[in-house]
């Protein structure tokens, strides 16, 4: 049951991570960045290593995307440049 559970996780960090290079968006790239860290974390579970997995959500997930996100919204556009 670990194996599988472990095949799961490993399988969203790797589409994640993948959304994370491929995508054009910025907003889209740090939403996926997140969901690659709470993978993480959940592995971090999985090894049963809780305060690294707590960690990991709170400065990784948290801070790091948050501060990503306000960045990408605060930072002025061309409106007339194509997407």
């Amino acid at each position: 049951m670990e194996i599988i559970a472990f095949g799961v996780i490993s399988f969203i960090i790797l589409l994640a991570s993948i959304g994370m290079v491929a995508s054009k968006n910025m907003v889209h790239s740090a939403l996926s960045l997140a969901v690659a860290f709470i993978g993480i974390a959940a592995l971090f579970i999985s090894l049963e290593a809780e305060f690294l997995a707590m960690i990991q959500v709170l400065i990784y997930a948290g801070a790091v995307v948050v501060l990503m996100l306000f960045a990408v919204m605060l930072t002025k556009r061309d409106r007339e440049s194509p997407r």
